[in-house]
């Protein structure tokens, strides 16, 4: 272990605990075991990661509302049990007990060498062929053109800039090849925005549930995420909306420097918003003097919408220069070609071109040129090709979800990779944990929460193919059945607090 360890305040671990759910114990809890146990829940979960530096006993005693030798006790458990290791003048840092097995990253694709298991985890599709293959011909014969040069095109490939361009055009947003940056992924031109228009501390608005990777990186960036929450009127089966009322409140009474926006088949929830919403958020945006960042790598996905019933894109509602656009061709045409973009004004797009020479000096020509053969010659294609995966899995599992876990409710989105499920009080992470056991691989709610929050919700991938279904969906209620047994289902109890 080394000296550096990041460290969560009193007022952030005060918020994860009350998320917490520990196992059953016979009896009543102490409040130190209360303590102890929700403490080691997170560090087993993953959601307080090994080597935090707790804070101090006096300091978290003052903020939970309880004394300081209940604090102390919990702490002295924790270190014999091994979830928390201590060194005089250094603090207490969470810990793993020996021979424990790191928490799964449900996030990460399943290991080659776990091919039992049913990876409901991550959300990404095959590659669609022949189509892939095809473009992927046609680049190997344009390459010679590029390879007698360096190589390197910090804004991209032309002929991909123009295709981007060209797409964005006739999506309803007039668009030129100078206001496209091409990156190494949707990720990396996330990463590219980030840098240039936060510094530590600022705060960003985000919406609640939001993409877990995305929220990640703005974590590690320094910003200080304050969730709005998606709105569903007809309760956990109703559609998901923006909530105007909630956006403003915070904007005017926040001021973040940027939101976070995914208007398009949002992650996890498969949302599309409407284009007044959109009006009325970049209204207020303006208003707040804050940049709307607008995640558009799942725009393509519309698998349960007509083209002619999508809203124009946010940017085209735009003309202040308010919002920058992120996209990706890895949702839509394979997650391995490594492409994504950013769409802004030609300024910016020069400063984040000039940015990313200190880390990401350009994309492989070769993925641009595939990229640009499928947008340009293969579009429709690939789109009707991919829909009709997407759909089609949809409607599996949707079928043994009703079927099998009747008291589980979602709703079926209009388009997106995956359904949004509210578990019905099962905890996502004790349900994540479980599948372990049953050989499914789960994406547990709090993941795409700030602080914990929607414990009570799972994502699933809608990448399961059609016959795969029955079979996934059976891990999966039988990982509920083991989650239920284990104590983990039911309301949560009170965490210490200052009531």
């Amino acid at each position: 272990m080394t000296d550096w360890h990041s460290t969560l305040t009193p007022p952030a671990l005060a918020r994860l605990l009350r998320t917490a759910r520990p196992p059953e114990r016979p009896g009543r809890r102490t409040a130190y075991r209360t303590l102890t146990d929700r403490i080691s829940t997170l560090v087993a979960d993953g959601r307080l990661p090994v080597g935090t530096r707790l804070p101090a006993e006096r300091e978290l005693a003052a903020e939970l509302g309880v004394s300081r030798t209940t604090v102390a006790t919990a702490y002295e458990a924790l270190r014999t049990e091994g979830y928390l290791r201590s060194r005089r003048g250094a603090g207490s840092w969470t810990a793993l007990p020996e021979g424990s097995r790191p928490p799964t990253d449900a996030l990460h694709p399943v290991p080659p060498d776990q091919p039992d298991t049913v990876d409901l985890g991550v959300a990404a599709l095959p590659a669609p062929q022949p189509y892939l293959g095809e473009a992927a011909a046609r680049a190997l014969e344009q390459l010679p053109a590029y390879a007698a040069g360096h190589g390197h095109y910090p804004t991209g490939v032309p002929v991909l800039r123009e295709a981007v361009a060209r797409r964005f055009t006739a999506r309803g947003l007039p668009t030129t090849p100078e206001q496209i940056l091409i990156t190494t992924g949707a990720m990396g031109a996330l990463h590219l925005a980030r840098r240039a228009l936060l510094t530590r501390g600022d705060r960003v608005a985000v919406e609640a549930p939001s993409y877990a990777h995305t929220l990640q990186a703005l974590r590690r960036g320094g910003a200080r995420l304050v969730p709005v929450p998606l709105a569903r009127p007809d309760g956990p089966a109703g559609p998901t909306r923006w909530s105007p009322g909630d956006w403003q409140r915070v904007l005017r009474g926040a001021a973040p420097r940027l939101a976070y926006v995914i208007p398009d088949f949002h992650n996890p929830t498969g949302a599309l918003i409407d284009e007044e919403q959109r009006r009325r958020l970049l209204a207020d945006a303006r208003a707040a003097g804050t940049v709307l960042l607008v995640d558009e790598t799942t725009a393509e996905l519309g698998w349960g919408v007509p083209d002619r019933a999508l809203p124009r894109p946010l940017a085209a509602l735009d003309r202040s220069a308010q919002v920058v656009t992120v996209g990706s061709a890895g949702k839509l045409f394979w997650g391995g070609l490594r492409i994504g973009w950013l769409r802004a004004t030609p300024a910016l797009v020069r400063e984040l071109a000039a940015d990313r020479a200190f880390s990401d000096i350009g994309t492989p020509v070769l993925d641009q040129l595939i990229a640009a053969a499928l947008l340009t010659d293969r579009l429709p294609e690939v789109r009707a090709h991919q829909h009709e995966r997407l759909r089609s899995s949809a409607e599996a599992l949707a079928g043994e979800l009703r079927r099998r876990l009747p008291d589980w409710s979602f709703a079926m989105p209009p388009g997106g990779l995956a359904l949004w499920l509210a578990t019905g009080g099962v905890s996502g992470t004790a349900l994540a944990r479980a599948g372990e056991r049953t050989g499914v691989r789960l994406a547990a709610g709090a993941r795409f929460g700030v602080d914990g929050a929607f414990e009570d919700y799972l994502r699933i991938p809608l990448t399961v193919p059609p016959t795969a279904a029955p079979e996934a969906v059976a891990r999966l209620a039988e990982a509920a059945a083991q989650a239920a047994r284990g104590g983990y289902g039911g309301a949560v109890e009170s965490a210490p607090s200052a009531a």
